[in-house]
Parts: C-alpha cells; sequence; structure tokens
C-alpha cells in the first residue's frame, strides 16, 4: 500500500511539472511571438522612411537636373 501511494504521489508530482513547463514555454512562444510582431512593424516603419527619403532624394535631384538644363538651354540660345 505504500508503494502505491508513493507511486501516485510520484506521478502527480511528474504531471503538475510538465504542466508548469508546458505553460513557461508557451509563454515564451507567446513572448517570442509578440516581439518578433514588433520588430517587424518596426522594420516596416524604417523601410517606408528610407522609401520616402528616397523618393524626395530623387525629386531634388530631378528638379536640379531640370534646372542645369534649362540653364544650359538658355545660354546656348544667347
Amino acid at each position: 500500500m505504500k508503494k502505491l501511494f508513493v507511486n501516485l504521489l510520484l506521478v502527480l508530482a511528474l504531471c503538475f511539472s510538465v504542466g508548469s513547463c508546458k505553460e513557461k514555454n508557451e509563454d515564451k512562444a507567446e513572448d517570442a511571438m509578440e516581439e518578433t510582431m514588433q520588430e517587424a512593424e518596426e522594420a516596416a516603419e524604417d523601410t517606408g522612411d528610407a522609401i520616402e527619403e528616397a523618393a524626395d532624394e530623387t525629386e531634388a535631384a530631378a528638379e536640379e537636373a531640370a534646372e542645369e538644363v534649362e540653364e544650359e538651354v538658355s545660354d546656348d540660345g544667347n
């Protein structure tokens, strides 16, 4: 009878310890997923900012090139 009681306690202890680990792993996985989502959002924002900056620089370069062409054309015409 004593062995049966000890074995039942060991089985219960094992069940609780495995259950606790499972919850911790699920929590860790959830935390990792949330962190990954935040990093992805930040990367998307950084990419958007870089695209806007590149577009602004391209626009400025195009305007400058157009002004230079106008100057060349008006200088050649005189």
